[in-house]
């Protein structure tokens, strides 16, 4: 029997964990996954939003569990994944937990450089790691790893080597553990969104001159709305991306064609 396009993006009967799911591109693809049927664990190590981004799905009628999880912390990597594990079927991993650092390089402190790195690039290598052993057990599962334009590009309208560093990491690193878990059921993309109003990037919207700034460099001429980003990431989870791996997907308005 053929299967419908519409099945094959639905998310029914997997659970997916979404870090850095408490505000932003995170908490859209939460709230997008629930509705494409999938059971969604949510983990960030803000607490307080935790508890709003339960509350706000909760008022919306979309079920979902949080967790704590600190992605630069191996120990609560591990707990937390085990949790997931214990819940059924894992089959999806999110990582959008993120931060940034803008600075001109001769003025980034090492601690800094080092705390954006730790977040953005270790915290999604631990993340995957533990989510394979899982999944390789199953013989099936589906990473999807939120990077950046400034991964996939050098320049920019300010300094931002430590993001472009980190995004441009988890870039090769997603083409890496392609390679070495895509014999063994395991698909692992990314998506690589242009700027987005997030909490992330509310106090550089707010800069005089900056939205202007950034839309000028965008050919299709607007910001990036947050379910766009989501709607990319749940295609690359689901079964209508099944012979896709490696590869980083743009959300970005035509920003890397220039």
């Amino acid at each position: 029997m053929t299967t419908k396009p519409n099945d094959r993006l639905s998310l029914d009967g997997k659970t997916a964990l979404i870090t850095g799911g408490a505000s932003g591109i995170g908490l859209e693809t939460a709230k997008v996954f629930a509705q494409a049927g999938a059971q969604v664990v949510i983990g960030d190590r803000n607490e307080a939003a935790l508890q709003k981004a339960q509350a706000q799905l909760n008022d919306q009628g979309i079920a979902l569990e949080t967790m704590f999880l600190d992605v630069t912390r191996e120990d609560s990597v591990v707990e937390v994944m085990r949790k997931v594990a214990a819940l059924g079927s894992y089959e999806i991993l999110v990582n959008s937990a993120g931060t940034g650092a803008r600075m001109e390089a001769t003025e980034l402190p090492l601690e800094r450089w080092q705390e954006v790195l730790n977040i953005n690039l270790t915290g999604t290598f631990l993340c995957s790691r533990e989510a394979a052993k899982t999944m390789l057990k199953q013989g099936k599962g589906s990473i999807v790893n939120v990077a950046s334009i400034m991964g996939l590009i050098g320049g920019g309208v300010y300094p931002n080597p430590a993001y472009q560093a980190s995004k441009g990491g988890v870039v090769n690193l997603t083409r890496s553990l392609a390679l070495d878990w895509a014999a063994r059921g395991i698909r692992i993309n990314a998506v690589a969104p242009a700027f987005v109003r997030t909490p992330l990037t509310q106090s550089l919207l707010a800069e005089d001159g900056m939205e202007e700034k950034l839309l000028a460099r965008t050919p299709l001429g607007r910001m990036v709305e947050t379910y766009e980003v989501a709607d990319a990431i749940r295609f690359l989870a689901s079964d209508a991306a099944a012979m896709i791996t490696g590869h980083t997907l743009p959300v970005d308005g035509g920003w890397v064609a220039q």
